[in-house]
């Protein structure tokens, strides 16, 4: 068995802190192989720099996810760039949008470990089948990993589910990230899939989603542009820890994670 923590939405300078003091305690207590977490908030809460990617390699993440919030950033291609092997955009972004939508890592125990990353389409902008883009990539990915992890950064619950069961059996995990609330669905599937609707946000929870609330408040009172700054209150890390056999590549268990500051 091999034991995963997959992290949700990483917002700005508190979440990377939160980060780097948490993780190393939880790769400890828990003896983790591998880590996963999802950045597309990371830079002052929206988009990724390479700086504040590299802070969460450096607390010990092995692969940052994204999503709708990837491309904010000027120099986000030259991020990804930098960080190929490590940094995913959406997969089903259409044909030649920079970046990759999934990658193969190899752990320190020798295991194969493929993270794919998805973003759904309801209430969200428009890209590509997100049902289509994995069916057109897992065969290959399999040939090379047996242990498949599949973020998929959607607005929708329904959307969500319908990905985990349509993938039940064909990856080791499913877990959603994009909405900042952490979901008590967490469960293994009939055929071994993982799955949680959403893992949560890492980042100030005295907060509306990790922005500061009186100018989100002010936002739906008058409808008018408001600057919406990262709070840094109450900080926690979200996420969930899972086992997972690297042979069948088959989740174990599934449990919710959330550790304060």
């Amino acid at each position: 068995m091999i034991k995963i923590l997959a992290i949700g939405d990483v917002v700005g300078k508190p979440g990377r802190e939160a980060c780097r003091k948490i993780i190393p305690k939880l790769r400890e207590k828990f003896d983790l192989d591998f880590v996963v977490a999802n950045g597309e908030n990371l830079a002052g809460g929206s988009g990724v720099t390479k700086d504040t990617v590299q802070e969460l390699l450096n607390a010990g993440v092995d692969v940052v996810t994204t999503g709708d919030h990837i491309f904010k950033k000027k120099e986000t291609k030259e991020v990804l760039e930098a960080h190929m092997d490590v940094l995913l955009r959406p997969l089903n972004y259409p044909q030649g949008v920079p970046g990759q939508g999934f990658t193969v890592i190899t752990t320190n125990k020798g295991i194969n470990i493929a993270v794919v990353n998805l973003m759904g389409r309801v209430f969200m902008q428009a890209v590509d089948c997100p049902f289509k883009a994995i069916d057109a990539v897992l065969n290959g990915i399999k040939k090379r990993a047996n242990v498949v992890l599949v973020d998929i950064h959607a607005e929708a619950t329904s959307e969500k589910v319908a990905m985990s069961w349509y993938l039940d059996g064909r990856v080791s995990a499913v877990f959603g990230t994009h909405t900042h609330i952490q979901t008590a669905d967490e469960t293994v599937l009939p055929k071994g899939t993982a799955f949680i609707s959403d893992l949560g946000m890492t980042g100030p929870y005295k907060s509306v989603l990790g922005r500061k609330i009186d100018q989100v408040i002010e936002k739906f009172l008058t409808q008018m542009p408001v600057r919406m700054e990262v709070a840094e209150e109450d900080v926690r890390l979200s996420g969930v820890l899972i086992e997972i056999d690297s042979e069948s590549g088959k989740a174990n268990t599934i449990e919710r994670v959330q550790e304060k500051m």
